[in-house]
């Protein structure tokens, strides 16, 4: 469906695929309808597969963005699990069982219908919630994961970079201790990975695959956000905080702590992704369903909203591929295992694993000119203004952009509304824009060393198989490949506007480009103005001062 358009795009169908990214499975691996009950016939599991298989596992945060991703592979790829277990929470008047049929609407599992269209029995939803003690879960259910689950993934966060403290510290961190807890009940835990973040200890500027020392121990933090009240928690977090720049950060490394200090007699790994974007490849090329980070700037830039953004252009962006990060993710948990196999099941140092764009880096201003080199040519009919971004190194520079390209014509727009009328709009729109600019500053304008030298020994252990199944080598990435379906990933996915109103957009783009060259010619005939009468007042004034 959605594929077929996006190949239709590019000017090529099936050809693209093939020659722009890595080759298709083998035949004979292509996942089928299958039960737990017994192996496929004449079929040779991979190492990865071979792990997976006959397994039940349980996810956290499977009804975001990676956690849908987790799923559907794990399902299309991953023959012989017998279950998945959903930690799913009521939400909006609807409970677990709707929000978890509403994940399986979304076109990114269109190809695993097509290929397995009674996958829905391997789902169970279990009623939860990581903001509440204990993940907020029944006995029963509780009962129920310690007997049957063997892999765990703790998907689940908040990822809202000014969330406060109250609320941040149970879902980030009390929920980490309340799954290393219910791990040490399940007997047959395989392996346990923690999704935390490249970012969790930014303080540093070399960050490497090991623990740092936390801004605060886990237990004692968890503590004292339960005993204080809001007002408090508030007026104390910009203390807690310290060299952290946000709540997010911040109780991720706090998380972290919490994995060390009660996880180190179980088979558990960190998982540290970066900046994760839309898919490269699969299951439906550029899918993306959030605005985090440098999507939600290139979705603001494509529609003429965002003309200005305070970043160093030649700072690396540390951007990775959703799909890959969900293979290494998967990698990873069966790394864990083996390790934990290797070692006897002996105490062992707690693999942590950095999956980062190191090795194929990309600069922000490389990034833009990507981005704009292809949302040119696909427009959108929402766009409210012409393609006029930039990257300002300089704050003063950026500042002078907001002031003059943000915020003087959004004024000028709403004081036009009102006297229509109608409710003003388009500052208040702007004063969230910023508020994302603000949080996105810090990780724009410097730059982080990594290593991953726990992540390339993983892709060495891997076989030709399964490197072909959880293909995550950042480095056979093309991103110039990558970011003509990224942007119109962004069009179809997030914008919501469809292919076929592309001959429209192209219309009202052109408009759109001659109304803002007229404007720059009307400003710069007053600034001309403006400069020649300066100029002629001041050389009248010194001829009368001679």
């Amino acid at each position: 469906m959605v594929e077929v358009l996006l190949d239709r795009v590019d000017g090529q169908e099936v050809a693209v695929v093939e020659s722009n990214c890595i080759p298709e499975p083998p035949a004979e691996c292509t996942p089928t309808e299958r039960t737990s009950a017994e192996k496929p016939i004449n079929e040779k599991l991979s190492p990865i597969q071979e792990f997976y298989y006959g397994q039940s596992i349980f996810i956290t945060g499977g009804t975001g963005f990676m956690g849908k991703l987790l799923i559907e592979k794990i399902l299309r790829t991953c023959p012989g699990v017998v279950s998945i277990y959903l930690l799913v929470r009521p939400k909006k008047g609807k409970d677990v069982h709707q929000r978890t049929e509403e994940i399986f609407d979304d076109p990114l599992f269109v190809k695993l219908k097509d290929e397995q269209p009674k996958f829905r029995h391997q789902i169970v939803a279990v009623a939860g919630d990581c903001s509440q003690p204990s993940l907020g879960m029944s006995s029963q259910d509780r009962a129920t994961i310690i007997r049957e689950v063997s892999i765990v993934f703790h998907v689940a966060a908040t990822v809202r970079f000014d969330e406060k403290l109250k609320l941040a510290v149970p879902i980030n961190v009390r929920s980490t201790r309340d799954i290393l807890n219910l791990c040490k009940e399940i007997a047959n835990l395989k392996s346990f990975v923690h999704v935390s973040t490249a970012y969790a200890n930014c303080p540093q500027n070399m960050i490497e695959e090991k623990f740092y020392d936390s801004p605060m121990d886990s237990d004692k933090l968890i503590a004292l956000m339960e005993c204080v009240e809001d007002k408090l928690a508030e007026d104390i977090t910009p203390q807690l905080l310290g060299k952290w720049p946000n709540t997010y950060t911040y109780t991720k490394a706090v998380a972290e702590n919490a994995i060390k200090k009660h996880g180190d007699d179980l088979p558990v790994g960190i998982f540290r992704p970066a900046i994760v974007i839309s898919t490269y490849r699969e299951p439906l090329r550029g899918w993306i369903d959030n605005m985090y980070g440098p999507t939600g700037v290139a979705a603001g830039a494509g529609t003429g909203l965002l003309r200005s953004i305070h970043c160093d252009g030649s700072v690396h962006a540390n951007v990775v591929p959703a799909d890959l990060t969900v293979n290494a993710l998967i990698a990873t948990a069966w790394d864990v295992a083996d390790i934990r196999r290797v070692n006897n099941k002996s105490h062992g140092d707690i693999p942590i694993y950095n999956y980062v764009s190191k090795d194929n880096p990309i600069t922000y201003d490389e990034l833009k000119e990507m981005s704009s080199k292809y949302g040119l040519d696909i427009p959108s009919t929402r766009a409210v203004w012409y393609y006029s971004f930039r990257n300002n190194k300089h704050r003063i520079v950026h500042l002078f952009f907001v002031y003059f390209w943000h915020l003087f014509p959004a004024l000028l727009v709403d004081t036009a509304t009102v006297c229509m009328g109608k409710q003003p709009r388009l500052l208040k729109v702007y004063k969230k824009i910023h508020k994302f600019m603000d949080v996105l500053n810090y990780f724009a304008t410097q730059e982080w060393m990594f290593t991953n030298d726990r992540l390339h020994a993983l892709l060495a252990k891997l076989t030709f198989k399964d490197r072909q199944h959880f293909y995550c080598d950042v480095r056979d990435v093309d991103w110039n490949v990558y970011f003509e379906t990224y942007i119109l990933g962004i069009r179809l996915y997030l914008i919501k506007d469809p292919l076929d109103t592309l001959h429209q957009a192209r219309v009202k783009w052109q408009r759109l480009y001659w109304c803002h060259q007229a404007l720059k010619i009307i400003l710069a005939y007053i600034a001309i103005k403006l400069s020649w009468s300066t100029i002629s007042t001041l050389f009248s004034f010194f001829s009368l001062e001679l």
